[in-house]
């Protein structure tokens, strides 16, 4: 993904710049229209496929006519990321008294979110997202990790906590979405895969120089992305309450 471009010392985001004034037009825009027609886009043909040019041919006005509404790529990419969020922020009223049943919660809708819109992952791990969606998604998660024992009232170890949590999401979803977009770049399956290497791999552990390898490999199971992401969240939950004890 190409670069974020520099931010201008007190330039104003555009979480807090209002919208141009509306226009009789047959084609009138909205900053919740481009966000509309770029979600669009991305969804069928990545963050590669999304430019000013593009969404404003969805929309079918000139270029010159977002700007304004968005002055930058990266604008309409947080925009967009924005608009992700509000699909991963859990309603206060449903969020679990149980801390951990309560991370699940966010993690799973989290990952629903990622595998609608599979770019969504690159935008994570950077600079934090200062959306008002992002926003409430990152106040839900701190919300339920002050619920653990010990947490409340320290913020080293809460930021540490949020950290493991956030860093675990962004790995993992990453990790899977990228196998399934091997297995359609490849025309095949990861299981067929497996099964295409498993001849040079078996002459390679049989030479006994990789035995955990080997263990792994051949012992091992090889649980479904769904379960494998639930798995690893457990181990992750399970460190932060170590931590917390």
């Amino acid at each position: 993904m190409t670069p974020r471009q520099p931010v201008e010392p007190g330039s104003t985001p555009i979480w807090a710049r209002p919208e141009p004034p509306a226009r009789r037009t047959p084609h009138p825009l909205s900053r919740e229209l481009i966000v509309g027609a770029a979600l669009e886009l991305a969804d069928a043909d990545g963050l590669e496929g999304v430019s000013i040019r593009r969404v404003a041919a969805a929309l079918e006005v000139g270029p010159m006519r977002l700007y304004g509404y968005v002055d930058t790529k990266d604008e309409l990419l947080d925009l967009m990321a924005d608009a992700v969020y509000a699909e991963i922020v859990p309603p206060a009223a449903h969020l679990p008294p149980d801390w951990r049943a309560g991370l699940r919660l966010i993690a799973g809708l989290t990952r629903r979110a990622a595998l609608r819109h599979e770019w969504f992952p690159e935008l994570l791990g950077g600079r934090p997202h200062l959306g008002p969606h992002a926003l409430a998604a990152l106040e839900a998660r701190l919300s339920v990790l002050s619920a653990v024992p010990n947490l409340a009232g320290r913020p080293a170890a809460l930021r540490r906590a949020a950290a493991a949590f956030h860093a675990y999401l962004v790995g993992a979803l990453r990790t899977e979405l990228a196998e399934r977009q091997a297995d359609r770049a490849e025309g095949r399956s990861e299981e067929q895969w497996r099964d295409a290497m498993s001849p040079y791999l078996r002459r390679v552990l049989d030479e006994g120089h990789h035995p955990h390898l080997a263990e792994l490999i051949v012992e091992g199971e090889h649980p479904a992305p769904g379960a494998e992401f639930e798995a690893g969240l457990e181990i992750v939950l399970d460190g932060i309450a170590a931590q917390a004890s």
